[in-house]
């Protein structure tokens, strides 16, 4: 016997993207993907430095058999796609094959043009920071570029090793690879890129506000709250906590404010109560709430 679905278990289950999430998802994932073909084909394949994953693999078997970088990324991510749908979902799926289509395209339109510069530096720094971008646009859009982290995260259900572990044994042997088909300076040139690209990356997913969240635990939770408030002009909240050792009752203080104002937080806390509990982390994004800084002169 079939049981009937509940209509509101399944919209939260299958909540579809508006026209314009659609329109600005195509948009930014185009976008990065160009931003990456232009870093392959003007600065890293003409010099034979490599980035990580299936692209570094697509640029050795370019190289070994003439066949063009663009096609080579699009065959092999493929099963990567159809891992990420059955991983991820449809919407990750659909985004990344667009991605890699427009990646593709892009790279084989622009295979014979003009060599930007012959320095090999600069092509590996702004080679690594293009490609930084266009991956980081396309993660933020919702997609990727490289089927590396989809098969990653499937092996790291089933090894006893973590998704970053994963990725890394891939990369070592793609870079000792290079280092043996091209040589062992390009192999080097190759990891530069590929640390240039992910400090971009995380750069732009994480955004460049660097917002940090704050934790304080104090008997003078109420002084210290005002003060953030008239000084700061950043919004507090206020929970109720109870400590496990003693079973007393805490007060405990959450905030969010940027690493500028990192230091006057804790001149803050210092002031009121030098023996306060005080924990402070990165968060890579803010949304919704009274997070925005109120005008306090």
């Amino acid at each position: 016997m079939k049981v009937p679905q509940d209509p509101a278990l399944a919209a939260v289950k299958h909540r579809k993207l508006t026209k314009k999430a659609i329109i600005f998802r195509l948009f930014f994932v185009t976008i990065g993907a160009m931003l990456m073909a232009v870093s392959l084909e003007l600065f890293l394949i003409p010099n034979n430095i490599l980035d990580g994953g299936i692209t570094g693999i697509s640029i050795i078997i370019s190289y070994l058999t003439g066949w063009r970088v663009g096609f080579i990324l699009f065959l092999l991510n493929l099963p990567f796609v159809y891992l990420g749908y059955k991983q991820i979902g449809k919407t990750f799926a659909i985004t990344t094959l667009f991605g890699i289509f427009i990646l593709s395209l892009t790279s084989v339109l622009l295979h014979d043009a003009l060599i930007v510069t012959d320095d090999l530096l600069l092509d590996t720094v702004f080679g690594g920071i293009i490609l930084g971008m266009g991956v980081g646009i396309v993660i933020r859009a919702g997609g990727s570029l490289d089927g590396t982290e989809v098969l990653s995260i499937l092996m790291s259900n089933k090894l006893p090793f973590s998704v970053g572990e994963v990725i890394m044994f891939f990369n070592f042997f793609i870079f000792a690879t290079a280092g043996f088909i091209f040589s062992w300076d390009r192999a080097m040139y190759s990891i530069i890129t590929y640390y240039i690209a992910s400090k971009v990356i995380d750069l732009v997913v994480e955004g460049f506000n660097e917002s940090k969240s704050v934790w304080i635990i104090s008997d003078k939770a109420t002084e210290i709250g005002d003060s953030i408030i008239a000084r700061l002009g950043r919004g507090v909240t206020y929970l109720n906590g109870e400590g496990a050792f003693t079973g007393d009752n805490k007060a405990v203080i959450f905030c969010v404010i940027t690493r500028l104002e990192e230091s006057k937080l804790k001149s803050i806390v210092d002031e009121h109560d030098p023996k306060a509990f005080l924990a402070i982390g990165n968060i890579s994004e803010v949304r919704g709430g009274r997070t925005r800084k109120k005008q306090i002169h």
